[in-house]
């Protein structure tokens, strides 16, 4: 079953929600009170669905999914006057009260197209490729003193420069430490 976050400054509130979702199959849910929490489980488990209230303990919904990487969508469910106060037009919105059958569809397609987003926004480099430019970073990192966001820039200019993929760049990286 997929995992949601829920994000309530009520607890109440958020454990029916996550009875409803979770009676129906829709989605296993994680519980959060502030947008700290929420920031730290989205990033940690890649969770691609928050569903919350208009405000938590610490920061409005707005300014949370500000905050979230862009695969993840956020559903706030509030009364219609406080959703109207939402300037992000990215939010997904629910008038509360909200029925059983839109928010599980709601939460359905939230969760359809956080799959969709995750694989578009997925590196799509193979992975023996990125071990490649890993251990290139890590080794101008080593050699040279480079923060890891220099050593990937210095091989994504070279790669550029001499029109060649980043891999065969680092591949270059590599070779030179053994001419050594």
């Amino acid at each position: 079953m997929e995992q949601i976050i829920l994000a309530f400054e009520q607890e109440k509130t958020a454990r029916r929600i996550k009875e409803l979702l979770e009676s129906s199959g829709t989605a296993a849910c994680l519980l959060c009170t502030s947008a700290d929490q929420v920031r730290r489980m989205v990033c940690k488990r890649r969770i691609t669905t928050v569903v919350c209230g208009y405000k938590l303990r610490d920061q409005s919904a707005q300014l949370l999914a500000e905050d979230l990487p862009p695969f993840c969508s956020v559903l706030v469910l509030a009364p219609q006057n406080l959703l109207e106060l939402l300037e992000n037009v990215e939010l997904f919105r629910l008038p509360t009260p909200v029925t059983r059958r839109d928010l599980l569809t709601t939460v359905e397609m939230l969760l359809r197209m956080g799959h969709r987003l995750e694989r578009i926004l997925a590196p799509r480099r193979p992975t023996e490729e990125q071990q490649l430019v890993d251990r290139a970073k890590h080794l101008l990192m080593d050699r040279n003193g480079m923060t890891e966001e220099q050593a990937h820039r210095f091989l994504q200019k070279n790669s550029m420069d001499h029109g060649v993929r980043m891999s065969q760049t680092a591949q270059l990286v590599l070779d030179s430490e053994d001419l050594e």
